[in-house]
């Protein structure tokens, strides 16, 4: 299983925000969707950061004034990107090992989706739910080869 089956499922759409744009802006934002981060993308589109919940959070423990700053102040700027292609179990080691719970998905220079440690983890647990139902079904499904006469 990959990242292009995750997107398939629950779609391609990414919030995204302006690095110019104020983290009052960015809030904002991240209430209207219900999401947990925003990528930060330049005029062409293109991921230049991002910026979680716990990024702004760990901001203001330190400075009040946080409101008026710019996305780009606060964002993480070395974006690790997954490719569509990319398999599951490597992004769920990477996101693991980087602390990262939100991956933003390119392909071709372009950003097609963002896939979260949740999306990744519900996928494998339904790739391998499927897997023990099949065994189950082969196990419990097959007729006796023998029979036991009394």
């Amino acid at each position: 299983m990959n990242i292009k089956s995750i997107l398939a499922k629950k779609g391609m759409n990414v919030v995204t925000i302006g690095p110019a744009q104020s983290i009052r802006e960015a809030i904002a934002r991240l209430a209207e969707y219900n999401i947990g981060a925003l990528v930060a993308v330049n005029e062409a589109g293109l991921p230049v950061g991002i910026l979680s919940e716990r990024d702004i959070t760990r901001a203001l423990a330190k400075d009040e004034q946080i409101f008026s700053k710019s996305v780009s102040d606060l964002m993480t700027k070395d974006v690790i990107t997954a490719l569509p292609q990319d398999d599951l179990l490597s992004v769920a080691n990477t996101m693991t090992e980087k602390r990262i719970r939100h991956l933003p998905v390119v392909e071709r220079g372009k950003l097609v989706g963002i896939v979260s440690i949740g999306d990744v983890v519900k996928a494998q647990r339904d790739q391998y739910q499927g897997e023990v139902d099949t065994l189950q079904t082969q196990i419990l499904g097959e007729k006796p080869r023998y029979s036991r006469v009394d």
